[in-house]
Order: C-alpha cells, then sequence, then structure tokens
C-alpha cells in the first residue's frame, strides 16, 4: 500500500478546494480572535462582580480552558478522521465548531439566567477547543493529500493563510463597530454582533464543505484501523510527536506574539491608543497572508528543512535585540517595524513547517498525529504566551522579556526539526507523504 501522492490526478480546481477546506479554519480562528477583543464586555455580561480584573480573569480563564481540551480533540476527532476519512472529519469539526459559536452569541447574561449563564459560556468554549485540536489536522492533511505534485507546500501553507483572512476580518469589523456604536452599546450588547455574523456565515461554510471529496489517499487505503488500533500506532511513534510539538511550539508561540498579544503589548507596555495597536494589528495579518503562500512555495523549491533551520535561527538571533531596540525608542512606526519583521520570520518558518509535519506523519495516524503534537504545543506554551510575557515583564521590570520566550520557542522548534531528522533516518515512519519539495 502506497500513499504517494505523485499518483493521485491533480485537484480539480486548486483555488476552490483551498477555499472549500480552510473556510472552517477562518470560523475557528474568527471566533477566537472576537473573543480576545471582547473579553471585557464579556466578563461584565457573564462574569459581573465588584472586582473587574476578577471578572477579566475568569473571562480570561474560559478563553484557556479552550485550549486545554484541544489534546483531547486531537486524539478522539484526530482518529474519527484518520478512520471514518477526512471529509467527514472536516464537517463533524465545523458542526461542533458553529454550535459553541452560536451558544456564545445567543446565551443570555448573568443577569437574566444566573450562574448557568456563565457555565454554557464555558461549555461553548470547551466545544469550541475540542473542535479546534483536529480542525488544523484535518485541514493540513486534507489539503497535503489533495495537492498536485511539486506544490503540496503552497496548498498547506492556506491552513494558516485562511487564519490570517480573519485576523484582519476581525480587526476591521472591530473597527467598524467602534466608530458606529458607542462604547456603552458595545459594552451592553454590541459585542455580540461579531458572533452573530459568525453565526450567520456557517449556513455558507456547511454548504461549500459538503461539496468536498474524499482524498484519493485515503479513499486507496484497504485497511481503515480502529479507535485503539490508532491511539496504539500514536504511542509507538511518540518520538515523532513529541518532536512535531517541539517544532510547533516555534510557530504557535510566534503567531499568538504577534497577533492576540500585540494589543495589549502595545497599549498597556508601549503606551500606544487603541486604534494604533489595532491597526498594527491588522497589518501584521496582511503580512502573513503575504508571506506564508510565498514561503510555502519557496519549501516546494529548496525543501522543508532548509527554511526550518534557517529561520529559526534568524528568530534566535534577533527576537530579543528586536524588542530591545524596539522599548527603547518605542513609536508606532518602531512597533510597526518590529511586528513586521517578526511577521516575516513566522510566515517563514510556518509555510514549511506545516506541509513538512503533515508529510512526516505515518498514513493511518495522519490526523491525528498531526493534531495531536499541533494541539499539545498550542495548549502548554502558545495560547498561554500572552500571560507569559506580561509575567515575564512584571517580574523582571524588562519590557523586551517577550523577546526571550520567543528565543526560547525557536530553540524547541530547532530542536524539533533536527531530532525529526534523525527519527525519520533511524526508525522511518510507514507510508508517509514524499515530494520533491519534502527533502526529509
Amino acid at each position: 500500500m502506497s500513499s504517494h501522492l505523485s499518483l493521485q490526478k491533480p485537484a480539480r480546481s486548486g483555488a476552490k478546494t483551498i477555499f472549500s477546506v480552510t473556510s472552517g479554519n477562518f470560523l475557528e480562528m474568527y471566533d477566537f480572535m472576537v473573543f480576545g477583543y471582547y473579553a471585557t464586555a464579556i466578563a461584565g455580561t457573564f462574569f459581573p462582580g465588584d472586582n473587574p480584573f476578577a471578572s477579566l480573569m475568569l473571562t480570561l480563564m474560559t478563553f484557556g480552558a479552550g485550549f486545554l481540551m484541544r489534546p483531547l480533540g486531537a486524539i478522539v476527532l484526530g482518529a474519527y478522521i484518520d478512520q471514518h476519512g477526512r471529509r467527514k472529519g472536516l464537517l463533524l469539526t465545523l458542526g461542533l465548531m458553529a454550535t459553541g459559536t452560536l451558544t456564545i452569541a445567543l446565551v443570555p447574561g448573568y443577569a437574566t439566567l444566573g450562574v448557568a449563564a456563565p457555565v454554557l459560556i464555558l461549555l461553548g468554549r470547551l466545544l469550541q477547543g475540542f473542535s479546534a485540536g483536529v480542525e488544523l489536522g484535518g485541514v493540513s492533511v486534507y489539503l497535503a493529500e489533495v495537492a498536485p505534485p511539486q506544490r503540496k507546500g503552497f496548498y498547506v501553507s492556506w491552513q494558516s493563510g485562511s487564519q490570517q483572512v480573519a485576523v484582519i476580518f476581525a480587526a476591521l469589523l472591530g473597527l467598524g463597530l467602534n466608530h458606529l456604536l458607542a462604547k456603552e452599546a458595545i459594552t451592553e450588547w454590541g459585542w455580540r454582533i461579531p458572533f452573530v455574523v459568525g453565526c450567520l456565515i456557517v449556513p455558507f461554510l456547511f454548504w461549500i464543505r459538503r461539496m468536498l471529496e474524499e482524498t484519493e489517499a485515503f479513499s486507496q487505503r484497504k485497511t481503515r484501523p480502529g479507535m485503539r488500533q490508532i491511539i496504539r500506532s500514536v504511542g509507538q511513534n511518540r518520538a515523532l510527536v513529541l518532536a512535531g510539538m517541539l517544532m510547533v511550539v516555534t510557530t504557535t508561540v510566534m503567531f499568538y506574539m504577534i497577533t492576540a498579544f500585540t494589543p495589549t503589548f502595545g497599549k498597556t507596555v508601549l503606551l500606544m491608543s487603541d486604534k494604533q495597536s489595532f491597526m498594527v494589528t491588522m497589518l501584521v495579518g496582511i503580512s502573513n497572508l503575504f508571506w506564508l503562500p510565498v514561503m510555502g512555495s519557496l519549501s516546494d523549491r529548496v525543501g522543508r528543512r532548509p527554511l526550518l533551520i534557517t529561520f529559526t535561527i534568524l528568530m534566535i538571533l534577533t527576537a530579543w535585540p528586536v524588542l530591545h531596540w524596539l522599548v527603547g525608542s518605542a513609536s508606532f512606526a518602531h512597533l510597526l517595524e518590529a511586528e513586521l519583521w517578526l511577521s516575516f520570520l513566522y510566515a517563514s518558518y510556518n509555510g514549511a513547517m506545516v506541509v513538512y509535519l503533515a508529510e512526516i506523519m505515518p498514513a493511518d495516524v495522519r490526523a491525528s498525529g498531526f493534531s495531536l503534537a499541533y494541539s499539545l504545543a498550542t495548549a502548554l506554551f502558545g495560547g498561554f504566551t500572552p500571560a507569559i510575557s506580561s509575567y515575564l515583564i512584571h517580574i523582571t521590570s524588562d519590557k523586551a522579556m517577550p523577546g526571550v520566550w520567543l528565543t526560547i520557542a525557536a530553540v524547541c522548534g530547532l530542536a524539533g526539526t533536527l531530532l525529526i531528522g534523525r527519527i525519520i533516518q533511524h526508525y522511518p515512519p510507514r507510508h508517509t507523504i514524499t515530494s520533491a519539495g519534502a527533502t526529509l
């Protein structure tokens, strides 16, 4: 049995396939960004109290609980995808994600439901986190398996590219609401509008995902392992999963640093205005969207590992110096320059990393193995990047300390890349996706 995708027919329409499969990925990141943008208003609605800080922390803990559900979703839903197919799995994750979004959008506040309100919001976030645990893996594996030869890097880069579209869209919607509504209206009820918008596009997302075809790589498999077999196989490939997790630490820490943490860093540390911080975040999303497919295509030409090694080394050498320079002469222009440099590093690394991780996972656990590596890194490191960065600044009084966290993450990525090379050399996994661009 072989899963070499060179035997497959090219996708009927590359753009249509990419759009169809990444649509749910867009919704996941859109929900994440909206929840983060309106955390203060959500706190007042569902966690009221005499202490605003405590209310906000409860909201952020509810938000963070979603990350902790990701590894469980990776195992359970990843096994479902590996057993029942990529298409069915992507429809299931979209349904779970939509249910969580609908819950947050429509549940009445604490004043109406009492303690049931925050409980329902927590359940909504847990459901979103559970589905997100395999959404990235399912999308990445699907794109890797349907991509024409020599274009896997470009195709898979749109998994992350769709997230950047969500960042840009959420930022533009936020700017529009701030322009049209008074601050009091947004705090009282206006924050629900972005969630309702997310719910309104769900039927369209279901419609386009239902048109997806199953990948040939999955359809041609003669055996379909059960849940126990998949979990056992993931355990047998644990070294590959853990090394993959180290690689993902770099990309997930970088992403949450330059998107989720930028507004907080700009406003509270560099004392920028809300508008300035918001604008930088939107421009970072545009920069990411440009560089991801460019560097994904470059990885198809020169191989994955050269890019992974080059850009982790660049992160190690420049992350702290760039932030040290920024805090020493803080301005809107300098914040934008620093963030755009970090955006270039992130997108260049991620454009090669995601497809590489999909390529080296064995066929029988491709979705579950990829998703587990990704969700562990996000749950343990990336999702807590804003909190870790703020804490490092607090205990050291050094505003450039987030650069140290980025450096540690880059070291993890370099170590993971080198370890995977050794693992494959000594214990080559069966039925990996190979291509000229893979350069295993």
